[in-house]
C-alpha cells in the first residue's frame, strides 16, 4: 500500500509541488507576506496600550499618560498596518525584478506607481484617501506590482526604450531608457482606472473586493476553516508544505486582523476569527495537524528509534514546529497515519475557530512572535479561556493518536527484532565457519 501511495505522489503531487515552488509570482507574494510579519507584530503591540485603561482604570497616571500620548503611540500602527499594501507592492516588484533579471529600482518604481494609480483617491479637501493603502488594498497591490513588472519586461523585450551612446553614464542612460516604459505602464493603469471609475462607477480595489468576496467571506466560517486545515494536512501528507497556500490565505487573514484592530480602536465588537495569530496559536497548535499526541506516545515507545524521535521532536512541537515528527516518524506518505493526521487533526485544529465563533473565546487583535504553546494562545486573545482550548487540543490529540502510535510501535518492534535476529544468525554463522575449538 505504501508503494502505491509513493507512486501516486511521484506521478501527481511532486510535479505540482515543484511547479508551485518555481512559480515566481506565488514565491514573490509569499516572500512579501513573510516580510510583513514584523509590521504585524509591531502594529499589534501598538494597540496594547489602548487596552490598559480599561484594565487598570482610567483615573491613574499611567492611563492618563496613554490617553495624552495616544497619537504618538499609534504611529507604528498607522505607518505599518495602515500602509501595508504599499510595502507589499514594492517587495513583490523587487523579487520579480530579481527573478526576471530586470532593473530593480525601475521595477519597484513602476510597481508602486501602478498600484497607487489604481488605489489612491483624493478627498474633497484635497487630501489623500488612505482607505486602500492598508490591508484593504493588498490584492490590488499584488495585481499592480505583477502587471507593472510584466509590462516592464515586455517593453525591454520589444526594445521600447531610448538607447543612449556608450559614452553616457550608466545612471543617465537608465533614466532615459525608463521614459517609454514609464509612459506605457502609467498609461495602462490610467486606462484601467478611468474605465473602472467612469464605466463601472467604482474604484479598482472594489472590483477585487466584489470578485473575492465569496472566498474572503467564507474564511470566517468554521466549516470553511476546517476544510482549509484538511487541505493543508493533505498537502503535507504528500510532502507538499502547506505554505503554498499562504499567497491566498495570508492576505485574507491579515485584512481580517486589521479590521479587528480598527474595531477595537473604535470600541466596537470584533468580527473575524481568521487572523494570523489565531491560525498559529490554535490552527497550527504544536504544528500542522496537531501531532503532539504522536510525539507524546513516541517519547514512551518501547522501540528505540521512535523514543529518540519523540524526544527530539518534543521541544520543536512546543513551539509549533512538527517537521521532525512528520518526517522522522514518518507521518508523510505513511498510510497508517492518514486518518489521525488528515481527517482528525484538522478537526482538532479548528477548536479555536469554533470557540471564537460561539463567543466563548475572544477574537484576536494581536499577532505575537513564536513564544510557545499556551502563552502564544493567551497573547493572541488576552483571554484565559485560550489555555483551556489549547489544553483540550493537547489532550484530545494524545487520546486520538494512541492506537495509531501503538500500532506503529508494534511494527517497529518487529523490525528491530528481525534486525537483532539477523545479526545474531550472522554472528553464529561466522563462529561456525571459524570452527573454533575451546
Amino acid at each position: 500500500m505504501f508503494d502505491k501511495f509513493e507512486a501516486f505522489m511521484n506521478k501527481y503531487f511532486t510535479p505540482l509541488a515543484n511547479k508551485m515552488d518555481k512559480n515566481i509570482y506565488l514565491s514573490a507574494i509569499k516572500k512579501a507576506m513573510v516580510a510583513m510579519t514584523p509590521i504585524l507584530i509591531i502594529g499589534s503591540f501598538a494597540l496594547i496600550p489602548d487596552a490598559l485603561p480599561n484594565m487598570i482604570g482610567k483615573h491613574n497616571p499611567i492611563s492618563e499618560w496613554i490617553v495624552q500620548n495616544d497619537a504618538i503611540i499609534q504611529i507604528p500602527y498607522t505607518v505599518g498596518m495602515g500602509m501595508m499594501a504599499l510595502y507589499v507592492a514594492a517587495i513583490i516588484s523587487y523579487h520579480l525584478a530579481i527573478s526576471h533579471k530586470l532593473d530593480v529600482p525601475g521595477c519597484v518604481t513602476m510597481g508602486v506607481m501602478g498600484y497607487l494609480i489604481l488605489a489612491v483617491d483624493m478627498t474633497k479637501d484635497g487630501g489623500v484617501d488612505a482607505t486602500y493603502l492598508g490591508t484593504k488594498g493588498l490584492f490590488v497591490s499584488m495585481f499592480g506590482a505583477i502587471v507593472a513588472v510584466e509590462l516592464f519586461r515586455w517593453c525591454k523585450k520589444k526594445n521600447f526604450t531610448i538607447k543612449m551612446p556608450d559614452s553616457v553614464p550608466d545612471f543617465v542612460s537608465k533614466s532615459f531608457e525608463m521614459i517609454p516604459i514609464s509612459i506605457i505602464v502609467i498609461g495602462f493603469f490610467l486606462i484601467i482606472r478611468v474605465l473602472c471609475v467612469n464605466v463601472l462607477h467604482t474604484m479598482p480595489p472594489m472590483i477585487f473586493t466584489y470578485l473575492l468576496a465569496p472566498l474572503v467571506g467564507s474564511m470566517d466560517n468554521p466549516f470553511a476553516y476546517t476544510f482549509l486545515k484538511i487541505l493543508q494536512c493533505l498537502l503535507f501528507f504528500f510532502g507538499i508544505h502547506p505554505a503554498v497556500l499562504s499567497p491566498v490565505t495570508s492576505p485574507i487573514s491579515t485584512q481580517f486582523l486589521a479590521e479587528n484592530m480598527a474595531n477595537f480602536k473604535a470600541g466596537q465588537a470584533l468580527t473575524h476569527f481568521f487572523t494570523p495569530g489565531m491560525d498559529s496559536a490554535f490552527g497550527n497548535f504544536t504544528g500542522t495537524g496537531v501531532t503532539f499526541g504522536l510525539v507524546f506516545w513516541f517519547m514512551f515507545s518501547k522501540a528505540t528509534a521512535q523514543k529518540k524521535i519523540g524526544r527530539i521532536a518534543l521541544i520543536p512541537a512546543l513551539f509549533g514546529i512538527n517537521e521532525p515528527i512528520l518526517f522522522g516518524a514518518p507521518v508523510v506518505l505513511n498510510p497508517l497515519f492518514f486518518i489521525p493526521f488528515v481527517i482528525i487533526g484538522p478537526i482538532i485544529s479548528s477548536f479555536g475557530a469554533w470557540a471564537m465563533n460561539f463567543g466563548w473565546l475572544k477574537m484576536s487583535i494581536f499577532t505575537p512572535p513564536y513564544v510557545g504553546v499556551f502563552l502564544e494562545g493567551y497573547l493572541t486573545t488576552f483571554d484565559w479561556h485560550s489555555i483551556i482550548v489549547n489544553a483540550l487540543q493537547m489532550v484530545v490529540s494524545v487520546i486520538i493518536w494512541y492506537p495509531f502510535a501503538k500500532l506503529a510501535e508494534r511494527r517497529e518492534l518487529e523490525v528491530e527484532s528481525e534486525k537483532k535476529k539477523a545479526i545474531s544468525e550472522d554472528d553464529e554463522a561466522l563462529i561456525d565457519d571459524l570452527d573454533l575449538d575451546f
